[in-house]
């Protein structure tokens, strides 16, 4: 006859054949301070630049500016964002093709509007980096021949 295996039985593993000093068994570890791991994470996090354009929406989205005003007429009462969201997402799905073409389209030539600004803002932020860095080279310079160290 085989030993019993159910949930209290040992099992014949290299852990449970160990000694029980290897083992760490009922070892607690000490407290952490979150709270500067939260602030290491927000450090490391690149900081968002305002003047940056905006993403286009998709379709769905485009659809959505549309739907919300038609809907929250038909049910002035409901004021979950939830229920809004729900009630679009359905209604986009049971939508045809032709049905969602106008919308596409829409979401199409704001994604080109996008591009045309992401252009002017990075050949911008391209300059801005350009000046920056020629001003740094002059005061490398201006420290060498000083003889400062950073």
């Amino acid at each position: 006859m085989t030993g019993a295996r159910g949930k209290g039985a040992a099992k014949n593993t290299a852990e449970a054949l160990k000694p029980t000093e290897d083992r760490k068994v009922g070892k607690r570890k000490a407290p952490v301070d979150r709270s500067s791991i939260r602030k290491a994470k927000k450090d490391r996090k690149a900081k968002k630049d305002p003047n940056k354009p905006k993403r286009p929406p998709s379709a769905f989205f485009v659809f959505l500016e549309e739907f919300r005003a038609t809907f929250k007429k038909e049910n002035p009462n409901v004021k979950a964002v939830s229920a809004v969201g729900k009630a679009a997402g359905e209604r986009w799905k049971s939508m045809s093709e032709e049905e969602k073409g106008p919308y596409e389209a829409k979401a199409e030539k704001r994604k080109a509007d996008y591009e045309k600004q992401m252009k002017v803002y990075n050949k911008k932020q391209e300059s801005a980096n350009n000046g920056m860095r020629d001003d740094d080279e002059v005061n490398d310079e201006e420290d060498e021949a000083s003889g400062e160290v950073i």
